[in-house]
């Protein structure tokens, strides 16, 4: 789950993190519709391991995007 940033709300699987040197971590999440987007480490809450979460969020955990 995401606390914060532009994709705060959004629930996801972690896919993988990169380190960068003098930089923050960075970590590909990919949600339940298949979309992916990166964010900061700072932002992430775990919530579950894999694909089922200890804690379930309200909602989807995907972003709805109007046109």
């Amino acid at each position: 789950m995401l606390t914060g940033g532009r994709n705060r709300g959004r629930v996801g699987i972690i896919k993988s993190r990169e380190k960068h040197k003098d930089s923050f971590e960075i970590i590909n999440v990919q949600d339940a519709i298949g979309h992916g987007f990166v964010t900061r480490l700072s932002y992430v809450y775990t919530i579950g391991k894999g694909a089922k979460p200890k804690y379930s969020p309200q909602g989807q955990g995907y972003q709805v995007v109007h046109p």
